[in-house]
């Protein structure tokens, strides 16, 4: 491993944001952490539950150090200002905790994480709709600016989502598809439609950074990620508090993390609809071999590269009655409730995507097998007393 090499973590403090700063930081790579605490901000703003309390991202990464003896540079700041963008690449960057004070350097990748990433959220009201098209589309611009002013040599790995395909009648292919029409070919981007807002803004990333490869000649891999999972990381077990943080509200909660929570307290499932919802799961250790192999693995200049990052498909049902089944070997007497569907989407569907780019770079999956769901329900098991049934579900609706 190249200890030199410097990776910038854009939105570090989120669900996925801190577990790949130490994944990082453990193989070696120069960290550099930067997020604004809108997730903290947002959770107290909205009254939702968080599993349990989680330090500052600067006293996770003196926590860290304390620990393993490695650093994670940490900035806090708002990335929509081009500034503070810049500074990361033009050696103005300041600090809020570092043992070295010095300039990293150029960062050899961005991963990309900081972006409002709730699809209730952006669709709570005309305001929240509105910080998530200026929050997501200018940190994206920002960033691309940046790399082409400064250092066009840098890999961003950005996570997109799996919700930007949304649910076609046919196969979904890795980002592109090849097209006939009147006697002609050609490869395009594959076909979007968005359920929400923060999905558009996604798409809308995509779209931006497709302009950017073409244009400046960039290197960029964009990431479709399906739902994710879990908790635990290997990083995480040196210490419970750099757990990462874990919702198990209808607005920042995944659905399996909010199932098991329920199951837990003895709330019976939501399953919305017919519950014959279809997605492609991922578990967050998943999350991070993805992210690794991406950045190893950069495309040439000039090219857009798009993996579906899943390992798996399930209906909501599938998961429900998974939960259940788990969670009465364990002695909780688990109930699934069907609720009016509070979204706008399509209850039964086709769903095939294709998901083999990443499994050929060497990641390795953990599937969601009943011992995997088990450990899940031990962990939240731990917090138990801090689960509050009142902000599980309050039927959001768009």
């Amino acid at each position: 491993m190249n200890t030199e090499q410097h990776i910038l973590i854009l939105g570090a403090d989120g669900y996925l944001g801190w577990p790949t700063a130490m994944y990082f930081s453990k193989l070696g790579y120069q960290v550099t952490a930067v997020d604004n605490y809108f997730r903290r901000n947002a959770c107290t703003e909205l009254d939702v539950g968080m599993l349990y309390p989680i330090p500052t991202l600067i006293e996770r990464a003196k926590i860290w150090h304390e620990r393993t003896g490695r650093e994670i540079k940490v900035v806090i700041g708002d990335l929509q200002d081009p500034e503070l963008m810049r500074s990361f690449f033009d050696g103005r960057v300041q600090y809020q905790w570092a043992i070295d004070q010095s300039f990293t350097g150029v960062p050899g990748t961005v991963v990309h994480y900081a972006e409002q990433p709730s699809a209730p959220y952006s669709l709570l009201d005309y305001k929240h709709a509105n910080f998530t098209l200026a929050n997501n589309l200018l940190i994206t611009n920002n960033l691309l600016f940046a790399i082409r002013d400064f250092n066009r040599a840098t890999h961003i790995v950005h996570v997109g989502t799996m919700g930007e395909y949304g649910t076609p009648d046919i196969d979904i292919e890795e980002g592109w598809l090849e097209i006939e029409h009147k006697g002609r070919k050609d490869t395009f981007l594959f076909p979007r439609q968005a359920s929400s807002l923060y999905h558009t803004t996604k798409i809308m990333d995509t779209d931006l950074m497709w302009f950017a490869v073409r244009t400046w000649g960039l290197k960029i891999t964009d990431l479709m990620q399906g739902p994710v999972y879990g908790i635990k990381t290997d990083a995480s077990n040196v210490d419970e508090r750099l757990n990462t943080i874990f919702n198990y509200d209808e607005i920042f909660g995944t659905v399996i993390n909010r199932f098991i929570t329920q199951a837990i307290v003895g709330y019976p499932l939501t399953v919305y609809g017919k519950g014959g919802q279809t997605r492609g799961y991922i578990n967050i250790n998943d999350t991070l071999q993805c992210i690794h192999k991406s950045t190893i693995n950069p495309p040439s200049p000039g090219k857009l590269r798009i993996y579906n990052q899943i390992m798996e498909t399930f209906s909501v049902n599938e998961l429900a009655e998974k939960i259940q089944k788990v969670g009465k070997t364990l002695g909780y007497p688990v109930e699934i409730q069907r609720v009016d569907n509070p979204r706008k989407e399509a209850e039964e569907h086709y769903y095939n995507p294709t998901y083999q780019g990443l499994l050929e770079l060497g990641v390795e999956p953990h599937y969601l097998t009943d011992k995997s769901l088990a450990s899940m329900f031990k962990v939240v098991e731990m917090y138990k007393q801090n689960i509050r049934k009142d902000v599980i579900y309050k039927g959001m609706q768009w």
